[in-house]
């Protein structure tokens, strides 16, 4: 009789158990009202860096054939959201093959049937190359800004051009400027492309550049007010989440944030007196700890500081490697990616255990976006590119985090 009420009272913990667990299953709801503090967060946490991820071929010189294995990895981490997924650095007027958006929703498509809650994310950068004059604007972008239709392409030096500052002349390109009508069209263009083939993000880049002739963000608050217009009618869930590296804490007009959430690198900190070795620490150069500005966020909700995700951040390496020179933003004499790459693998994968728990001690608002596939400029096989992938016959370029990842987000996620 003693050994039955003890059975009983074990199978009434294992239902209670089990009930506890059903009511911490995430929630990763929104819809065209717009998006949670908690739902948003729930994303952060399980966000991943894919640069390319939707792009055939082989943009840049860089090679991405691991796809298949790149599937698998993402549903064995429980991906939730895929930072930098679709965008061009350059090449513009590929964007007029029009395979490269059927390859794009295909994968899309093919993740969703697997998980609904995925979002992927595309990119509107700082920058902008003469190739964009092959690029032929499609007409519904002239007709959605209510313009007369042109059949031209797009014009760089009308896409970079300043306010009371001579044309530019020659060169390769620039930066986009927000005032420019040019800009305007560009990014409508890119927004409304990514959103047809299934993105509900978009990052922005470098805000700050390029509104760097809007000042009070009128005209920057004004163009995205007509993107989420656009997602309203024709998003997956009717609302797209913009974010762009804000080094002054946030991007906000009267009070509320144009970004429904902010991004910046994780600004890595060498190690003098240990070799290699790299550290975070708050207030190191521009980083953005403890430093994300309260606002109202596009979705209606207050808060003293806005979420924000921290990344590992690309932009080659110095001339001096392998020199911790802590007034620059290089470590060891490389970029962040790039130094994680140099590392030992189980050095690798404690150090992404520590960053994790060091960002949620010192600053909860704080998410860590984990790499997966983002370029590299240190010495390296592995096709220029950091995988996150387990190394593999699948993927023999893989740096093995995959598991580490999965095991922080399963024990450390609550």
């Amino acid at each position: 009789m003693k050994k039955i009420k003890l059975l009983s009272v074990a199978f009434l913990l294992l239902l209670i158990s089990s009930e506890s667990f059903a009511v911490k299953k995430k929630n990763y709801s929104f819809d065209q009202n717009g998006i949670s503090r908690e739902v948003l967060e729930n994303y952060l946490d399980r966000s991943i860096t894919m640069g390319y991820f939707l792009v055939p071929g082989k943009p840049e010189g860089y090679q991405f054939p691991y796809r298949e294995d790149d599937i698998r990895m993402i549903k064995n981490m429980g991906v939730k959201f895929i930072g930098r997924a679709i965008y061009r650095w350059g090449e513009e007027s590929k964007f007029n093959d029009p395979e490269l958006f059927v390859y794009a929703k295909g994968l899309i498509d093919q993740l969703h049937a697997f998980d609904p809650d995925i979002i992927f994310q595309g990119c509107l950068f700082e920058q902008v190359t003469r190739d964009i004059n092959n690029l032929k604007i499609p007409a519904w972008v002239f007709t959605d800004f209510n313009l007369p239709v042109e059949d031209r392409t797009f014009r760089c030096d009308s896409i970079i051009k300043r306010a009371n500052r001579p044309a530019q002349a020659g060169g390769r390109g620039g930066v986009p400027i927000i005032n420019n009508l040019e800009t305007r069209l560009w990014f409508y263009y890119l927004t409304a492309s990514y959103i047809n083939i299934g993105c509900e993000a978009f990052h922005l880049g470098q805000v700050g550049l390029i509104g760097a002739d809007d000042k009070d963000h009128q005209i920057y608050a004004e163009f995205l007010d007509k993107v989420r217009a656009y997602a309203k009618v024709h998003a997956r869930r009717h609302y797209v989440l913009f974010d762009g590296h804000v080094p002054t804490g946030g991007f906000i007009r009267d009070g509320k944030s144009l970004l429904d959430f902010n991004s910046f690198p994780l600004r890595i900190k060498g190690i003098p007196e240990k070799p290699t070795e790299a550290e975070l620490k708050v207030n190191h150069l521009d980083a953005i700890y403890n430093k994300s500005k309260g606002c109202v966020s596009p979705s209606g909700w207050s808060c003293k500081s806005l979420p924000y995700l921290v990344e590992f951040d690309n932009y080659g390496r110095s001339r001096s490697t392998n020199v911790a020179d802590t007034t620059t933003i290089f470590i060891w004499g490389y970029d962040e990616i790039s130094w994680l790459a140099t590392q030992k693998e189980d050095a690798r994968n404690k150090w992404l255990e520590y960053a994790f728990d060091w960002i949620k001690k010192t600053d909860p608002n704080g998410h860590l976006q984990m790499p997966a596939c983002r370029m590299i400029s240190c010495p390296n096989q592995t096709l220029r590119t950091y995988f996150a992938n387990t190394k593999s016959a699948s993927c023999p370029v893989g740096y093995s985090q995959e598991e580490t990842i999965k095991r922080i987000w399963k024990t450390k996620l609550k």
